[in-house]
């Protein structure tokens, strides 16, 4: 009896002592911080992302993004899966032109003011024992890390009455140059 319950100290000593052994925690942030986005109806938001390996030794591969239901929209993951290196950080602004950062989101059109898609982000990744490119070995999966988000519908800019009477202004004042410049013509000819 002693035997067996000695056998299953050590037994749970291993696991424990080789689940810590990977347990290198990684951070994940969205960008911009907060994790909120807004834009009108129509318009293309996303999110960008930083992502810290806190590990000395081993690598961090990222394996999968995953993120809530979106409504009133087309969302799409532009993750390129970094590997992070042991004490690096991997920084990717959201930009919509190049398709680079964590997740975009298009409103559709129809999309109204004011409405809301929140969730979270979820990142899945694995630890390496050195570049995983170059002969490094998998270790361990490693814990998951998440980040909120909110996009948010915002109301087309209405020009102020202002705006439209120097508009409207200016298109007249073009208007009269060029009647002005079609009678000059005429009296030349």
């Amino acid at each position: 009896m002693r035997v067996r319950n000695l056998a299953i100290h050590l037994i749970g000593l291993l696991l424990i002592c080789s689940s810590a052994a990977y347990a290198d925690p990684f951070t994940f942030d969205t960008l911009p911080g907060s994790g909120d986005v807004a834009g009108p109806a129509g318009s293309t938001v996303g999110w960008g992302y930083s992502i810290t390996n806190t590990s000395l030794t081993n690598w961090l591969v990222l394996s999968s993004v995953n993120a809530g239901t979106f409504l009133m929209g087309t969302p799409g993951s532009l993750f390129d899966f970094p590997i992070v290196a042991p004490g690096t950080t991997a920084t990717v602004a959201f930009d919509a032109l190049t398709g680079l950062g964590l997740y975009q989101l298009t409103w559709d059109p129809t999309a109204p003011a004011g409405f809301v898609n929140s969730g979270t982000f979820v990142l899945s990744a694995e630890w390496w024992s050195g570049d995983p490119t170059a002969g490094g070995s998998f270790l361990a999966g490693a814990d998951d890390q998440s980040a909120p988000y909110t996009a948010t519908v915002t109301a087309v800019a209405v020009p102020v009455p202002s705006t439209l009477l120097l508009t409207a202004g200016g298109l007249a004042a073009l208007c009269l140059m060029r009647a002005n410049r079609k009678r000059v013509d005429r009296s030349l000819n």
